[in-house]
């Protein structure tokens, strides 16, 4: 499982976030805080600063703040070339940060948004995944409404019939999906099923395969996994996170891979302070995915995903941009700790 030289190419939504700052509840001060984000584009930030060969397949609306948008992009060394540039809309989403007895909160502006309103027919996938040998999607894309989730559909059936490996991350957002999608699992199985690496959780396997996990802990994320491989024979790996909140800034997780024939499972690393979970998630696929493409072995891989993850925590804004001498110092000191 390596793209070689080739280049990662990641589909999907750029959106600005507009954080509400830490400590206060909106408009309480006359000021946000602005960050360029999108589960895809963080992805791909992470890698090209792992020196990745990074490209962003997206569209994003012509005048000055799509220009900020894609000059940021390109600061963290990710390829645009393949972004298209429509009138439109920018996609937007409000974070609102939690406190003490009050969970952090997300208010979606994305409907109608230039990538959203794009046409299936609009991507061309023959020049858009040429030179790629990786393609990565997130389970956003298609919760955006039915053009995106149709174009999703294309690109990893094109990406799969051209040899090009294809990872999907869950990313279940529900307040998306019920805008105009009551049964999101018939829109969602075609497109795992052209996956080779799956990122989700037993929550997942649930919403996908109809069913409930029985038992707890490490027995039900396996057996979630076993099911999701039997059900989608592409799929090669299933990666998933384990949170446990033990404080209102401080976070236990653990990371595991599972294959048919075996797993790696990590210890559980204890991260505080937290601040700033938005974007952790996909932190953890980049490393997983750069853990693997490096010939780790399935703990170590895990291992690697749950550290850039652990990293991500304490900076704010939806990117992790760590080198890999920070990566692997980071991973090293999660295994002193382990031990």
């Amino acid at each position: 499982m390596t793209p070689a030289t080739r280049t990662i190419a990641c589909f999907g939504e750029i959106v600005m976030r507009v954080s509400v700052p830490q400590g206060e509840l909106p408009l309480q001060s006359a000021r946000f805080d602005a960050y360029v984000g999108g589960a895809e584009a963080n992805v791909a930030v992470a890698l090209a600063a792992l020196g990745r060969d990074a490209a962003m397949i997206s569209a994003i609306p012509e005048g000055p703040i799509g220009d900020g948008v894609l000059g940021e992009l390109r600061h963290h060394g990710v390829d645009v070339a393949s972004v298209l540039r429509p009138a439109g809309r920018m996609g937007f989403y409000y974070h609102l940060p939690g406190g003490p007895m009050r969970q952090a909160e997300v208010v979606y502006d994305r409907a109608g948004s230039a990538f959203a309103e794009t046409a299936p027919g609009d991507w061309n996938w023959d020049q858009l995944l040429n030179g790629a040998g990786w393609l990565h999607v997130s389970g956003v894309t298609p919760a955006l409404g039915p053009k995106s989730a149709d174009a999703a559909l294309e690109a990893v059936v094109r990406a799969r019939a051209a040899g090009i490996g294809v990872s999907f991350d869950g990313n279940w957002r529900g307040r998306l999906w019920e805008r105009w999608q009551p049964d999101p699992a018939a829109i969602l199985k075609p497109i795992v099923a052209q996956a080779t690496l799956l990122f989700g959780n037993h929550r997942d396997a649930g919403l996908l395969l109809g069913r409930e996990f029985s038992g707890d802990g490490e027995d039900r994320r396996r057996e979630a996994a076993l099911a999701l491989l039997d059900a989608f024979p592409s799929l090669e790996y299933v990666a998933s996170t384990a949170r446990e909140l033990i404080g209102t800034d401080a976070h236990r997780l653990t990371a595991r891979i599972d294959t048919r024939d075996a797993c790696g499972v990590t210890d559980a690393a204890v991260i505080a302070p937290v601040i700033d979970r938005v974007g952790t998630g996909d932190a953890f696929a980049a490393g997983v995915l750069d853990g693997l493409w490096s010939g780790k072995g399935l703990a170590a891989a895990a291992g690697h995903g749950l550290a850039l993850a652990a990293l991500k925590h304490g900076v704010r804004g939806d990117f992790a941009p760590f080198s890999r001498t920070v990566l692997e110092g980071a991973s090293h000191i999660a295994q002193d700790i382990s031990r």
